[in-house]
């Protein structure tokens, strides 16, 4: 993942949350396992110490992502949001007009997205369809059920 990672306060420090918890409760319990594992004999007929492994790796990998979240991270308040267009943390009204049905949503970044709480992320195909439109103008979105089309209606904080 490159480049800038718009979140809010509450996400990077949840983020940051995370990362402490991996670095320290995750590690020693990874550490654990490969100790045990390691009493059980032979190394390269065991199963139970390359699982082990593997999820050390994984582990490790989770936190370099992490990581790395965290360092290109910029935090984005409400109050500097510009609301004459569709940007990261707006809520944005938009009608499908195939079906002529209003839905709302807010564009989040990919860590704080959730569906069910109507936070879509800037880099799903809504989102990226939505970016910097105005109210009343309309956008084409290429989605994986096809191609659809929304008239921004309202652009809130």
């Amino acid at each position: 993942m490159s480049g800038v990672n718009y979140v809010t306060k509450e996400t990077l420090d949840q983020m940051r949350d995370e990362l402490t918890q991996l670095k320290t409760k995750g590690r020693a319990e990874i550490a654990r396992a490969i100790s045990e594992a390691r009493e059980k004999g032979d190394l390269k007929e065991n199963a139970e110490y390359d699982a082990a492994k593997e999820a050390q790796g994984l582990h490790e990998a989770k936190i370099a992502t992490l990581e790395n979240a965290i360092a290109t991270a910029r935090v984005v308040e409400a109050g500097d949001i510009d609301t004459s267009k569709v940007s990261i943390l707006c809520k944005v009204t938009i009608t499908n007009l195939a079906n002529k049905k209003t839905i709302t949503y807010q564009l989040v970044s990919e860590k704080e997205a959730d569906l069910k709480l109507g936070k879509i992320s800037v880099t799903s195909p809504i989102g990226k369809g939505l970016l910097g439109k105005k109210v009343g103008e309309e956008a084409d979105v290429t989605a994986p059920n096809g191609k659809l089309r929304f008239k921004i209606d309202h652009i809130t904080v």
